[in-house]
């Protein structure tokens, strides 16, 4: 079966833009006012930044599953489709209390990520996942760049935190925002940094029979 688009359970307007830069059409399917998305988002003892941030997608999926049963309940003729869910954690390998690096709770905590991060290369690991039926599990697949930031001065990064882009997003920047100019290098997929790594989602969407972007063009006969 071929599925015309797909539900996010994503409030992020980053990842709504780059699904429709590759052409996929999508329905929100986002947590209830009875739900705590964001105490799915907190890290166990030790854990490792790649298996936090698959372990934060899939139960991020099945919330939305959930989500989906409860409102087809109450509607029949609520349409199934493939249910994306994403998640993107920054880390300082090397130091457990860099492993993870989620949204900065307040200004004090985003000044103290942009510190840390200053200088040095961190990782970005981005998880997607799709549920293509609601008998299967999610299937999951994990992206890693490398990106290395300049030296940033405490006014620079005062002021950066004073813009308001450092909240609401891993490791307290936005790689398409302000946060480009404290960028040296990166190494691995410029959508995965921002949140939504397009190569495999592109690969998970197939694999989800969704039908999207140069899958919407017929092929032209050409006589």
């Amino acid at each position: 079966m071929k599925y015309d688009f797909i539900y996010l359970a994503s409030q992020s307007p980053r990842r709504q833009e780059l699904l429709a830069q590759i052409g996929v059409h999508f329905k929100l399917l986002l947590p209830s006012r009875n739900e705590n998305p964001e105490s799915l988002e907190i890290p166990l003892a030790h854990e490792k930044a790649i298996d936090y941030v698959q372990r934060v997608t899939i139960a991020k999926s099945e919330a939305a599953l959930d989500r989906w049963q409860a409102l087809q309940q109450n509607n029949p003729q609520f349409t199934w489709a493939p249910i994306l869910c994403a998640d993107t954690t920054v880390s300082l390998p090397g130091s457990l209390d860099t492993e993870i690096l989620g949204k900065p709770t307040d200004a004090a905590h985003a000044t103290q990520m942009l510190h840390q991060l200053s200088g040095k290369s961190h990782d970005v690991y981005s998880a997607i996942a799709i549920t293509i039926d609601i008998h299967s599990p999610a299937i999951c697949l994990v992206q890693k760049s490398q990106v290395e930031f300049a030296v940033l001065d405490t006014a620079t990064i005062e002021s950066y935190v004073h813009s308001g882009e450092a909240f609401g997003k891993a490791g307290s920047y936005g790689i398409q925002g302000i946060a480009a100019s404290f960028i040296k290098t990166i190494q691995g997929s410029y959508s995965g940094i921002m949140g939504l790594p397009l190569y495999e989602t592109a690969k998970l969407l197939r694999q989800a029979h969704v039908h999207f972007g140069l899958n919407s063009y017929e092929p032209r006969d050409p006589n």
